[in-house]
C-alpha cells in the first residue's frame, strides 16, 4: 500500500509483512529511497492517548519519553545539540570522525541500521567511511518522527548519490525482524539513547536485539560516561532554556493531539542528577493546579500545585561495568573508542555464535 509523503518525493509504504519485505529487498538491491511506516509511527492516535492516561494514573506520575519526539520536539532537540552545555553530541561526533574508518576496517561492508536516527547528522561520518571503501552503502534509519526521517533521507541522498536508503518510521523493535534479511549488518545506537531506558527495559532491549542479529553481525553503541555532577546537570539545564522548551513541548503536544487544555506557562522544567543511581531525572513541575484532559478517552486528571511528572531519565555509565554487562547478552567487544577526557564512549560489539552461553553468564 503506497502513500506519498507530503512536501517531498519519497515513497511512504505502509508496513504489512510480505509487502514490506519485498520493498526492503527492492530498495536496498536496486537502489532508491523509501520509508516504511510501522504501526508505532509518530502521529496522533489511540496509542498516545492510552500512554498518557496510563502514565498519569501512576503514582508517581510519568510519561513515555518516546512521545517527546514529534515534529516540533525533534526540531527542538536538534537545537539542544547545538547548545554549549550539551557536550554529548559534539563529543560523540568527534569520536566518530576520528574512528569511522577504523570501525569500517573491523566490520567490513555491512549494512548500517541506525536506531533513533533523528536527522542522521553524526552518521554522516560512518557513511563517508563506508563510501570511501565501496561504490555504495546500504543505510536503514529508524525513527518515530516521520518529519525527521524524511529530512534525513533527503539530506543523505543529496550528499551521497550512491547511498541506498530505506527509512523505517516506527519504534526500534519494528526494525528487528528485518535484521536477518539485511545481514551482515551493524546496528548503530548513538547519543547514549540507551540511557533513557530503565534497567529492566534496557535488558529486554538488548536481549531482543541479540536474538534478532545473526552471528558475526555488529552493534555500535554510544554511552555517556559518569563525570562531574555540575557538567552533567548543566547539559540538561542550558542557559538558553531550549531543554525546558523540549520538556514543555510534550504538554503542548498533548494539547494539540489530545485536547488536554494545559496552561503551558505553569509547566516548569526540572532536571537533577542522582549520583547514587548515576542518572538524570527530568520532570515537569506544575506551578499551579491543572486538570489534564484526554478527550478521546473521556478521562481527566487533577495535577496538584507543585506536583512533578517524570518525562525522561538519562542514565550514565562506567565502562568497567557496562562492557561486561553487554557481553552477557551475547556480544563480544571488538573495540572501545573514547574522547581524550573520557566523557563519552563508542563500544563496538560483535554478536557471538551462541546466545545460550551468554544467558548462562547473566544468570
Amino acid at each position: 500500500m503506497l502513500d506519498q509523503a507530503q512536501g517531498n518525493s519519497l515513497d511512504i509504504v505502509i508496513m504489512d509483512g510480505s509487502e514490506a519485505s519485498l520493498f526492503l529487498r527492492d530498495t536496498l538491491t536496486i537502489g532508491g529511497t523509501a520509508i516504511l511506516r510501522g504501526e508505532t509511527a509518530d502521529g496522533p492516535g489511540l496509542g498516545f492517548a492510552l500512554s498518557v492516561a496510563s502514565g498519569l494514573s501512576m503514582c508517581p506520575r510519568q510519561l513515555e519519553s518516546r512521545y517527546l519526539y514529534d515534529r516540533q520536539g525533534s526540531a527542538i532537540f536538534d537545537r539542544i545539540t547545538e547548545q554549549p552545555e550539551y557536550y554529548l553530541t559534539r563529543t560523540e561526533a568527534g569520536i566518530l570522525a576520528d574512528n569511522a574508518c577504523r570501525i569500517r576496517e573491523i566490520t567490513g561492508p555491512v549494512t548500517l541500521v541506525e536506531l533513533g536516527s533523528g536527522y542522521s547528522l553524526k552518521t554522516d561520518h560512518l557513511l563517508r567511511a563506508w563510501l570511501a571503501c565501496a561504490p555504495s552503502v546500504r543505510y536503514i534509519p529508524v525513527d518515530v518522527s516521520e518529519a525527521a526521517l524524511c529530512e534525513a533521507c533527503r539530506i543523505i541522498c543529496n550528499l551521497h548519490l550512491s547511498a541506498r536508503v530505506l527509512g523505517v518510521n516506527g519504534d526500534y523493535r519494528e526494525a528487528f525482524p528485518m535484521l536477518r534479511e539485511v545481514s551482515p549488518v551493524m546496528v548503530v545506537f548513538l547519543g547514549s539513547t540507551i540511557g533513557n531506558f530503565e534497567p529492566e527495559d534496557e535488558s529486554r532491549f538488548l536481549a531482543e536485539l541479540a536474538s534478532s542479529l545473526s552471528p558475526g553481525d555488529f552493534f555500535l553503541l554510544g554511552v555517556d560516561l559518569v563525570k562531574e555532577q555540575l557538567i552533567i546537570e548543566s547539559a540538561y539545564n542550558d542557559v538558553a532554556g531550549v531543554t525546558a522548551d523540549f520538556t514543555r513541548n510534550l504538554f503542548a503536544r498533548m494539547n494539540r493531539e489530545l485536547g488536554s487544555d494545559i496552561d503551558l506557562s505553569v509547566v516548569e522544567h526540572v532536571a537533577r542528577y542522582n549520583p547514587l543511581r548515576d542518572q538524570v531525572d527530568i520532570h515537569a513541575r506544575f506551578a499551579r493546579k491543572q486538570i489534564v484532559r484526554v478527550e478521546s478517552l473521556g478521562k481527566s486528571f487533577a495535577i496538584a500545585e507543585g506536583e512533578m511528572v517524570l518525562t525522561e531519565i538519562s542514565r550514565k555509565y562506567h565502562l568497567e561495568a557496562c562492557v561486561p554487562s553487554l557481553e552477557g547478552f551475547g556480544f563480544e567487544t571488538e573495540a572501545v573508542f573514547t574522547d581524550e577526557r573520557n566523557w563519552f564512549a563508542l563500544i563496538l560489539l560483535k554478536r557471538t555464535d551462541s546466545l545460550s552461553e551468554s544467558r548462562e553468564r547473566r544468570t
